[in-house]
């Protein structure tokens, strides 16, 4: 009985063991550091996409999986200012940063930019929100037809909103210009929350944002167009850019990245925390539902991840005349 007892004990702990190791324990299995809170920094101002879905991750983090995470905003230089910090934070895996492709790629093209692609350590993307083309709702432009016709008429006098320069929103009006055969002016701004402001006032003609924007301001702005491959059920009455003849799917990743000095099994296990929030149904529903594009870019994959996106986001850059 007792060695039928000692047996049972050990299946008991090789099968623990084994479900730890797949991950398939409950949720507090999963914490990278149960006693210590991440600080998840977001370059970028609060009410942003990137800053809204920091803090839903670090609300399912704290709920479901009993990790403390708590997300600081530290805005600057359209995320620069941290981007070229990365590499002094503490690596000890208690710190990550939020980052986005292209900005990573394009931004150090600029002058005066401290940092180089290479000194972004990512361990994680986990979404990519598609370019939409919005205006104000109050707008005299009712169809993506309109805008344009609008625009070539009196070339690089209209005006379109984007978050920072050398971003996502960027390359999309310059690919814009190009496809559509127009010549519109970029605006940047520091983040997504004075974008909007300045769209709804009507200080620019539309904005080059994300969908999930177009849907969370729906009623206030007016989306023309949005570069997925088929509509959107939050959004059925806009049409993609494929279907108003312009081959254009694209838009913004968003991950996270840790200082290069952070031991690799901390960034193994950094990357496998956020692969699991990424992955929790509530998670899914929620990001899907507001516009948002699941993707799983773990540790392992970003080497060929960063060779399919570098050379796309040049070539954007040379079309746009950035670069020769």
């Amino acid at each position: 009985m007792k060695l039928l007892k000692l047996l049972s004990a050990a299946l008991s702990t090789l099968l623990s063991i084994c479900l730890i190791s797949l991950g398939l324990l409950s949720g507090a299995s999963a914490q990278p550091f149960p006693d210590k809170t991440i600080q998840y920094i977001i370059p970028f101002p609060a009410a942003g996409e990137s800053d809204l879905v920091a803090r839903y991750q670090a609300e399912i983090s704290a709920r479901k999986f009993k990790q403390p995470m708590v997300v600081i905003n530290r805005a600057g230089a359209g995320g620069a200012l941290v981007w070229s910090a990365l590499n002094t934070y503490p690596a000890d895996g208690t710190t990550v940063v939020g980052v986005n492709i292209p900005h990573t790629i394009l931004q150090p093209l600029q002058e005066g930019i401290q940092y180089k692609t290479e000194d972004i350590n990512a361990i994680y993307y986990y979404h990519f929100t598609p370019d939409a083309l919005m205006v104000s709702a109050d707008s005299p432009y009712k169809t993506y037809q309109e805008f344009i016709a609008a625009a070539k008429k009196e070339p690089g006098k209209m005006t379109l909103a984007g978050s920072a320069q050398y971003s996502a929103n960027h390359m999309a009006v310059e690919r814009l210009n190009k496809l559509a055969g127009v010549k519109i002016t970029y605006v940047p701004f520091k983040g997504t929350g004075d974008l909007i402001t300045a769209l709804i006032g009507m200080h620019v003609d539309g904005a080059m944002g994300y969908l999930p924007l177009a849907i969370q301001q729906k009623g206030k702005v007016r989306t023309l167009a949005i570069a997925t491959e088929k509509r959107n059920p939050a959004l059925p009455d806009v049409p993609t850019f494929k279907e108003l003849g312009l081959n254009w799917v694209d838009g913004a990743y968003r991950g996270v990245a840790v200082p290069k000095a952070t031991p690799l099994v901390l960034q193994q296990k950094l990357s496998d925390y956020f692969a699991q929030l990424n992955a929790d149904p509530e998670t899914k529903k929620k990001l899907e539902d507001s516009g948002f594009v699941i993707v799983d870019v773990p540790l392992a994959k970003m080497p060929a991840f960063m060779k399919e996106k570098i050379p796309q986001a040049m070539d954007d850059a040379k079309n746009a005349g950035m670069i020769k």
